[in-house]
């Protein structure tokens, strides 16, 4: 448990994979690290599916990742599978809630339209790493 002000906030963390393959080491790794993370303070761990690689997400993998995690003894207290009260639990339809945020953001003045060419983008990320 954090403390923050005058109340006790319980920890949540997040584990989200992407449906482009079964869970690999890496991503099994992470997910117990979190399980391991919220199991020690009491905490909750929410599942999200990472599927904003169109081309090669799929939703049988999701099913796959799923039971891989269920297979290795790990749980969560909401997502893909379960429900929850941050639905949804998949990226591709939580864009909408990304989209109101960022018009209010830009209506605000606290975010800008970029329209740099991809050309221009790889120069300066070049340049940064130069």
């Amino acid at each position: 448990m954090c403390k923050g002000g005058n109340k006790v906030n319980k920890i949540k963390v997040r584990f989200a994979p992407s449906p482009t393959g079964p869970l690999h080491i890496g991503g099994a790794r992470s997910a117990l690290f979190n399980y391991l993370f919220v199991s020690r303070y009491n905490g909750e761990m929410v599942l999200r599916i990472e599927d904003t690689d169109l081309e090669r997400s799929h939703r049988e993998y999701e099913s796959e990742i799923i039971d891989s995690l269920k297979w290795l003894g790990l749980g969560w207290s909401e997502g893909i599978d379960t429900g929850g009260p941050n639905e949804p639990y998949r990226q591709t339809e939580r864009l909408p809630i990304y989209q109101e945020y960022a018009e209010k953001l830009l209506e605000a003045g606290q975010a800008y339209y970029c329209f740099c060419s991809e050309k221009e983008l790889e120069a300066e990320r070049q340049d940064l790493l130069d």
